[in-house]
Formats: C-alpha cells, sequence, structure tokens
C-alpha cells in the first residue's frame, strides 16, 4: 500500500511538473531571462503551489501526529544558516539557471526523452556522491573557518 500510494504521488508530482513546464528547460531559461525574452508564467505555477501546498501542510501537522506509514514525521532539525546551506543554495541555483533543470523536474524530463535531462541527473548523482564525501571530512568546517 506505501509503494503504491508513494508511486501515485509521484506521478501526480511528476504530472504537474510536465503540464506547467517546469520540465522544458528553455521555458525555465526564459523565466530566468530578465533583460530577453522574460516569460513570467512560471511564478504562477510556483505561486500557485505554494497557495496548494501551505495550507495542507498547516493543516496536515495539525490533524496528525504522525504519518499514515511511518512512526514520525521527518522534518529537517537544523535551523543555521551556514556555509553548507548558502553553498549548497547556490549550487542549486547557479545549476538550474545553466542547465533550465532543478532535480525535481529532471526526472519527469527523463520521461520526455530530453537527453539535457540525462546529462544533468548523471551530474546531480556525482555532485550528491561528491558532497557526501566532504561531508564526512572537515571541508565544510574548514571553509566556515577561514571566512
Amino acid at each position: 500500500m506505501r509503494f503504491l500510494l508513494v508511486f501515485l504521488i509521484g506521478a501526480l508530482f511528476g504530472t504537474g511538473i510536465v503540464l506547467s513546464g517546469m520540465a522544458n528547460p528553455a521555458k525555465v531559461l526564459n523565466f530566468f531571462d530578465l533583460a530577453g525574452s522574460f516569460d513570467p508564467s512560471l511564478a504562477f505555477v510556483m505561486a500557485g503551489a505554494l497557495v496548494v501546498a501551505a495550507p495542507g501542510y498547516a493543516l496536515l501537522f495539525r490533524a496528525r501526529q504522525k504519518p499514515l506509514f511511518d512512526q514520525a514525521f521527518h522534518l529537517p532539525k537544523a535551523s543555521a544558516i551556514d556555509i553548507r546551506l548558502i553553498g549548497g543554495s547556490a549550487v542549486f541555483g547557479i545549476g538550474w539557471g545553466i542547465a533550465g533543470f532543478c532535480p525535481g523536474a529532471s526526472i519527469p524530463a527523463l520521461g520526455l526523452g530530453h537527453t539535457s535531462a540525462a546529462i544533468f541527473v548523471m551530474a546531480l548523482l556525482i555532485e550528491i556522491l561528491i558532497a557526501r564525501k566532504l561531508a564526512k571530512t572537515d571541508f565544510f568546517a574548514d571553509v566556515a573557518r577561514s571566512r
């Protein structure tokens, strides 16, 4: 049952990404091209997602002590703004602006046959492996101390 529910939610998310145009890198890059062929339509997609998700999360956490298929909600505990958060956000934004894909949109784009999405996903997986290796070292602490 859990697998079926996760699959259906993922399929709904992917369908929304494709229908909204967020799996089309040209549309995303036009959204970021403020001085050229700016296309503001994705701002409405993002705002619409917030309008639906924000009250949904608020109602969910008020109504339930735990999720249906787990013992507890797994929410981030960290609240500090540190070098890892800033660096990760910068890498995310730069990658999105260069490739026209974010991680969530790249998977449905694979299904549409975008070869650039396949390259993006491979680069994403390599970056995740590198970040995990660096997290096991003192790399991020050393960078923060040098500031």
